[in-house]
């Protein structure tokens, strides 16, 4: 259980930086303004006034970055969770059946 809560907050810290970085290149091109242009301009009526649609605050980097450390806790919990019952799952099968036994033989 150690190992694998280890295992996933290191993947939740990857994760958090992964997302980090790729939304500032993302933000640098230009990605984010673009999508929140076509989605106002998809979503506006027909004399000109805005739809009541917010794209643009659908990509600020502070929802992106709430969301990822919400899916990344989650992550961290569960991937602990079900490790850990694997790994009691396995270690009774291995005590029922008794194992894998692997012998290797020298080359003559």
């Amino acid at each position: 259980m150690k190992f694998s809560f280890v295992l996933s907050v290191v993947c939740f810290v990857v994760l958090l930086v992964a997302v980090v970085i790729l939304y500032m290149i993302l933000s640098g091109l230009g990605v984010f303004d673009a999508l929140s242009e076509t989605i106002n301009s998809l979503t506006e009526e027909q004399d000109g006034s805005s739809g009541g649609v917010d794209a643009a605050g659908w990509f600020s980097f502070f929802r992106v970055f709430g969301y990822t450390v919400l899916v990344g806790a989650l992550n961290v919990l569960l991937i602990t969770a079900l490790s850990t019952i694997g790994s009691v799952i396995y270690n009774l099968a291995a005590d029922l059946v008794g194992g894998v036994e692997v012998t290797l033989k020298e080359a003559e």
